[in-house]
């Protein structure tokens, strides 16, 4: 077995620490998500180039795109110095429209 066959396997670890972070709330850990997930697409894109998976390597390259996107909507929003909580709804209280 040669040594990028291994290289999956810190993709995989990489990849799901990264969806673990994209779902916090706190912006800054979600950002750093983005960070990983860019960084498990490089991963499996070098492995996908060793391994001749094409696939997963246009896969990648999408889902880099995504990423990016991600992260500069992450980043707009945490340059909001205060959102603004919603109205509330129809059979919503006030205290339902707070931010989280």
């Amino acid at each position: 077995m040669d040594w990028i066959d291994l290289l999956q396997w810190p993709a995989m670890v990489v990849t799901v620490v990264a969806a673990w972070l994209i779902g916090s709330l706190r912006p800054g850990r979600r950002m750093f998500g983005f960070w990983c997930f860019l960084l498990s697409n490089l991963l499996w894109v070098i492995w996908g180039w060793y391994a001749g998976a094409w696939a997963l390597i246009t896969l990648q390259v999408c889902l880099a795109a995504m990423n990016i996107r991600g992260l500069r909507k992450n980043d707009h929003a945490d340059g909001a110095s205060s959102e603004t909580p919603h109205p509330p709804t129809a059979g919503s209280s006030e205290r339902d429209a707070r931010p989280l």
